[in-house]
């Protein structure tokens, strides 16, 4: 870990510290993780096609069009989740698997407004419900718009 150049060095007695918290903090099972994230991710997408399947069949949809109400579902399952209290027990154990897809972003939006709803609504959901998805939103339309007006300009 590199450390600033504007801070003081650090004296014998830090680094031995430094040296001993390093040898007894446990190594993550990163092998474990990874591969729980890869199961409960691939749960996760099975999840969303049988929900895509279902809309397809039921509302006559095309793939195209029956992803857009699957998705809603999704979302609705992890704000579900989060707010009966189940979705943080479950991503203890799926991590990233749980957290990157959609069902993270539901997530991060409801625990954030279930958090600030003693704030009331305006100033605390209204206002701090994007905090944690807000940078998701912000950099998915800046990247939208600038693949866009790439394949606007060597497409076309």
């Amino acid at each position: 870990m590199a450390r600033d150049p504007k801070k003081k060095p650090l004296t014998v007695d830090q680094k031995r510290y430094t040296e001993m918290v390093r040898d007894l903090v446990p190594r993550p099972p990163y092998l474990r993780n990874a591969a729980l994230a890869y199961l409960f991710g691939g749960l996760v997408a099975v999840i969303g096609q049988f929900f895509t399947d279902i809309y397809k069949i039921t509302l006559n949809m095309s793939d195209k069009d029956a992803g857009n109400p699957a998705v809603a579902t999704m979302i609705f399952i992890g704000a579900l989740l989060t707010g009966l209290g189940v979705f943080d027990k479950i991503a203890r154990y799926a991590g990233a698997g749980l957290a990157v897809p959609v069902t993270g972003f539901a997530n991060s939006v409801t625990a954030s407004a279930l958090e600030f709803k003693k704030e009331g609504l305006v100033f605390g959901v209204g206002s701090k419900m994007f905090m944690l998805a807000g940078s998701v939103i912000t950099f998915g339309v800046v990247t939208a718009f600038f693949v866009g007006l790439i394949y606007a300009l060597f497409v076309f």
